[in-house]
């Protein structure tokens, strides 16, 4: 089974215990994941089978969308609902829709985040949280990501309460911790804050009405028809460019040989997706960094 399967991952599992129950289910050996999904997140999960699993890497650095909740009057440990309060803060007056509206528009674009402590980010060797649930604080690497786009999914004109909870929607770039985006809305509100709720609902081009449950899995493994749910691996890349070949070129690209670039791709920055006359998927190919004018195997499928 070769492909890319989009799950829509259920709450309360890790990223990587999804890929081991679509492993045992479909029964394949090779699959992994491509962008990890905290436990309490939902939503889209593109988790590579098979051959597929060679190109993991080139939708890993797609942007994501999500959809979430923002609560105010209270931070936590992990900066979600699953932490413990660390500071709190009653909202002691309205906060107005256009308020929320000016902070969003001030986090639009690039800005700079410190991942959280409960967090996969490496330092010194060992995970963020590791250090974190041995009680040890460690200086963490400040990373700038991309907020392409923030909107407010509430209609209220204003918000009242001791806590105050507001729906957003983001699309940002890969490495963007939208638990520390729901903090740094608060502290420009003037309040502590955590993310009380999240999905993901678009990661690239896979969107989440697109995706299937486990439920939707084990029904086709236990009828066989499982390989309908995949997507192929040239679908999967269709956001690349596409070079069709001829089936004597194939044969060529089937054993690694190098190829004469295109005029067309010469202004080429990344790979060129191969493909066959029946539009298959044959290789991946990048401009020769020694030789100009040829063009050599980054992967090669089939």
């Amino acid at each position: 089974m070769d492909g890319v399967l989009l799950l829509n991952k259920p709450k309360g599992m890790t990223s990587h215990d999804c890929v081991a129950k679509v492993r045992r289910l479909l029964g394949v050996k090779k699959a992994g994941h491509t962008g990890t999904l905290d436990p309490n997140v939902s939503g889209v999960l593109p988790i590579c089978l098979g051959k597929a699993t060679r190109i993991a890497e080139f939708l890993t650095g797609t942007t994501k969308t999500y959809e979430g909740k923002v609560t105010l009057g209270a931070a936590t440990t992990t900066e979600d609902a699953d932490g413990d309060i660390i500071a709190a803060r009653p909202v002691d007056r309205p906060i107005a829709r256009a308020e929320i509206e000016a902070v969003f528009d001030s986090l639009t674009g690039e800005i700079e985040q410190t991942p959280p402590m409960y967090s996969a980010v490496k330092v010194g060797g060992k995970k963020l949280y590791e250090y974190a649930r041995a009680g040890i604080e460690v200086e963490r690497p400040t990373r700038r990501v991309t907020i392409y786009e923030l909107e407010l999914l509430d209609e209220r004109e204003q918000f009242f309460g001791e806590t105050v909870s507001f729906r957003f929607r983001v699309t940002c770039s890969k490495g963007t911790y939208v638990r520390t985006l729901a903090v740094m809305i608060g502290e420009r509100l003037g309040y502590p804050a955590h993310m009380s709720d999240l999905i993901r609902t678009a990661s690239g081009p896979f969107r989440l009405e697109d995706c299937v449950t486990f439920e939707d899995v084990e029904r086709r493994a236990a009828d066989g028809t499982a390989d309908a749910l995949l997507i192929p691996i040239e679908r999967a890349l269709f956001h690349l460019p596409k070079y069709e070949i001829n089936d004597k070129v194939a044969e060529k690209v089937k054993n690694g040989a190098l190829l004469r670039l295109p005029a067309f791709l010469e202004k080429l920055d990344g790979p060129v997706v191969l493909v066959s006359p029946e539009r298959e998927a044959l290789a991946l190919y990048v401009k020769h960094p020694a030789r100009p004018g040829l063009m050599k195997p980054l992967k090669v499928f089939r």
